[in-house]
């Protein structure tokens, strides 16, 4: 209640109100839902600086009705026990399950013979597993400060090649890879692009996308004929030559 209601009713006393004085103010007053008949209550006396034990639900007061009014936090005692307490985790709904008893079978006449040989109406039930909820729980387990961090068997792709730089080698270079594990097997995701994309945007989306393994081709190339492999989960890099990463990657992606 307001300070404005608590001057129209003075018999009640702020912070130790109850039923009791609620109900004698002719205050029509709700519930929560767990507040039910046969269960016993602290309240406030209406008298300052007392409260009232084990005042019972239909016995000392009948409330008008009920609504969702408490709220769990964490360190909540169990209500089951004097030694839990609450803790709560963000979760995310997998599947379901659903019991669907007789209704449908009976409205479609739908029967089977039991063990007696005698025809009885089935008991259904249904289940389901969300497909996008789980890439979605996926995704939102494995993430990371920069971007996504895909498990490699659920990952879009097994392998990122990034072409950094304007040198024709580069994309020569890179192409072939991409083209060669394609051959063998590996799913490959290519960014070729050309014009103002510089390789610093093209290394964030490839980061921000979250393939467990990117490569990168680029000014090393020219330098030593290496290219460089990048685990995305643990950040590691290696250099390994042009000529031997294809071989490299798809022992990377066999071993998972």
């Amino acid at each position: 209640m307001d300070e404005a209601a608590l001057k129209e009713h003075p018999a009640l006393v702020k912070g130790y109100i109850g039923p009791g004085g609620i109900a004698a103010a002719g205050i029509r007053y709700l519930v929560d839902p767990r507040v039910v008949e046969g269960t016993a209550w602290v309240t406030g006396a209406d008298v300052e600086g007392s409260h009232v034990l084990d005042l019972v639900a239909g016995r000392d007061f009948t409330p008008h009705g009920t609504i969702e009014a408490a709220e769990v936090r964490d360190g909540d005692a169990c209500p089951r026990c004097d030694e839990g307490t609450l803790e709560s985790a963000r979760g995310i709904e997998m599947g379901h399950i659903f019991q669907l008893g007789r209704k449908y079978a009976e409205a479609l006449d739908l029967k089977v013979l039991d063990e007696n040989g005698k025809l009885v109406t089935v008991t259904m039930g249904s289940y389901g597993i969300g497909c996008t909820r789980a890439v979605a729980a996926i995704a939102e387990g494995t993430l990371d400060d920069i971007g996504l961090c895909w498990p490699r068997n659920v990952a879009p792709a097994d392998v990122h090649v990034v072409a950094a730089g304007k040198d024709e080698a580069v994309f020569a270079a890179a192409d072939r890879i991409a083209l060669e594990l394609a051959e063998q097997g590996v799913e490959v995701l290519y960014d070729d692009r050309t014009g103002k994309v510089s390789p610093g945007v093209k290394f964030k989306d490839a980061e921000l996308i979250g393939v467990p393994t990117i490569v990168v081709v680029g000014k090393a190339l020219a330098e030593s004929g290496t290219v460089e492999i990048k685990d995305r989960r643990t950040g590691e890099r290696t250099e390994v030559p042009a000529d031997h990463v294809v071989d490299r990657l798809v022992g990377l992606v066999s071993a998972g």
